[in-house]
């Protein structure tokens, strides 16, 4: 009888509590008011917020006319169309997905084949994460040859774009919210003017802006390949200096950076993909391009960092340089990722402690070949490589980037005569990642939750689960030319051009979240008192005592 009373007492007190914490809560929760003032887009004090863009200039409709309507709508458009979510789950260019890597031809940069205009007009452009305009030769004062017979590795003339030729072509206006250069024109109804200063020196492309169709296609879940058209803003390269006079992208380039202009960002806007794309290198010279593409869930990765508070580049942060097991003290670095620049740069110290601590693991002897940009190389031997050490890139939260093969080969007329350490050193602070560490790897530049993901891949066709063919032989198909090779047009290694590249700043880290349930603190006292009332009452086990 005394047990059963207990019990009852218990279940009364435990439904007395509980209903008045119920009732309590909300008022522990509406007790503490939060407030913030609404200030519209448009309105005065949001323009002294305004980062200015690189002219300095803020541009700012004047309110109640048509343009000040117009970007309201558009506004309301795009949100419309993230809710609803991306159309299509990859995209890529309508001649494929491939890239290909033509070697020293053409600057050992990656290339894809588009199709741009009515009637599509096709372009191998040079693929550059650095970047962000996609620009081809178009209307010449000065570009590169266009002919095949001038480079041996082509098989058919490259194009030259004529937007009167195109009938989805449009003129971008000065007044245009994309057009950098409005400052310079001299009315808002001329065409948008646009220059070009890549990191390369004298390496520059210059022209108009227009506006015409990307032809594309698409996967989806239960579909074949789609034909999708997008309008992008394309850079009527009139006049080319430097590098790309000289066998680096003389038909064109298309810049993947996270700037409004690229391409990614604009397919991201109008809702055809998540802002987010993946590239693929190959061991073949090889490798992928999607669009859409967020990577495989087991993939590594690392946030971007800003630079002077802003992401005009893919900046990471490496927290150390390792052989091994065996990581080097004072190696790390923060470094642009880019797919734009042919070989790895690293600031002078961090490249002195990997570079002798690479010479001190190799067993080959050290030897220079003239027309390398290489301070480390070495003799081969034998047909070969001798046991190359794995260099590995430690980041945050134990990730690592394994660079397989940090090497290069230097071919002679006889085969493999000797390798390169492929890295070379940099004055300042933020190195460049090139493309040569990212061979083996499926990169992801996710934009949408701002960081770089890696995972190995051999570059399969995600639209067919099809590996992409490779040589009868399996040897590179682009090894390092002959000397023979080297004297022929475009003959030397040339560092690629990069446009967009941050300032060499210190990057600043993401700030950490702040947790919100701190307001149930205010609660304390009452789970304490309910834990008291709770544990003075003895369990019911469900066993009965016979005295």
């Amino acid at each position: 009888m005394l047990g059963s009373w207990f019990m009852e007492t218990r279940r009364s007190l435990l439904l007395v509590l509980v209903s008045f914490l119920a009732f309590a809560a909300p008022d522990v929760t509406t007790g503490v008011t939060y407030s913030s003032r609404l200030i519209h887009r448009f309105s005065d004090e949001a323009r002294l917020l305004r980062v200015p863009r690189n002219d300095g200039v803020v541009r700012w409709p004047e309110r109640k006319n048509l343009e000040y309507y117009e970007l309201l709508v558009n506004s309301d458009f795009q949100r419309q169309k993230m809710k609803l979510g991306s159309k299509y789950n990859l995209v890529f260019p309508s001649q494929g997905s491939k890239t290909t890597s033509f070697g020293n031809d053409f600057g050992w940069l990656h290339y894809t084949w588009i199709d741009i205009g009515t009637p599509n007009v096709s372009f191998l452009v040079a693929l550059d994460v650095g970047s962000d305009l996609l620009w081809v030769p178009c209307d010449c004062v000065q570009c590169a040859p266009l002919s095949a017979s001038y480079y041996s590795s082509l098989d058919r003339d490259l194009s030259e774009y004529r937007p009167s030729g195109s009938s989805s072509s449009r003129h971008i206006a000065c007044s245009h919210q994309l057009c950098e250069s409005s400052p310079n024109c001299k009315s808002s109804k001329q065409q948008c003017p646009y220059t070009i200063d890549y990191y390369t020196e004298n390496t520059s492309s210059s022209g108009l802006l227009v506006e015409d169709i990307l032809h594309l296609a698409s996967i989806g879940d239960h579909t074949v390949n789609t034909s999708v058209q997008a309008s992008v803003i394309i850079g009527c390269g009139m006049k080319q200096s430097g590098g790309y006079l000289d066998g680096v992208a003389p038909d064109g380039l298309m810049g993947l950076g996270p700037g409004e202009t690229s391409v990614p960002s604009v397919l991201a806007k109008v809702g055809l993909i998540c802002n987010s794309f993946s590239m693929c290198f190959d061991e073949e010279d090889s490798g992928r391009i999607y669009f859409g593409d967020k990577g495989p869930p087991t993939q590594q990765s690392t946030h971007f960092l800003p630079s002077d508070g802003k992401y005009e580049t893919y900046i990471v942060g490496v927290e150390s340089c390792c052989f091994g097991n065996s990581c080097l003290k004072q190696t790390g670095f923060s470094a642009v990722v880019d797919s734009g620049t042919s070989f790895t740069f690293l600031p002078n110290a961090v490249y002195d402690r990997i570079a002798k601590e690479f010479d001190r693991r190799i067993n080959a002897t050290i030897t220079s070949y003239p027309g390398y940009p290489w301070k480390y190389c070495y003799k081969s031997s034998s047909q070969e490589l001798p046991k190359v050490p794995h260099l590995k890139l430690m980041f945050p939260l134990n990730n690592s980037f394994v660079v397989f093969n940090p090497v290069f080969m230097v071919y002679g007329i006889q085969g493999v005569s000797g390798f390169c350490l492929a890295i070379q050193p940099m004055e300042g602070d933020v190195g460049t990642i090139g493309q040569n560490f990212m061979t083996g790897y499926r990169m992801v530049f996710d934009r949408e939750q701002m960081k770089l993901g890696w995972s190995t891949s051999n570059c399969q066709d995600l639209a067919d689960g099809k590996r992409m063919s490779l040589s009868p032989d399996g040897t590179p198909v682009n090894p390092l030319p002959t000397n023979e090779q080297q004297s022929t047009p475009g003959g030397h290694a040339v560092a690629p051009a990069e446009a967009g590249r941050a300032p060499p700043s210190k990057p600043s880290a993401a700030a950490p979240t702040r947790p919100r349930q701190f307001i149930y603190l205010q609660m304390l006292p009452l789970l304490v008192l309910l834990h008291v009332v709770v544990s003075s009452f003895p369990l019911d086990t469900g066993s009965t005592t016979h005295g």
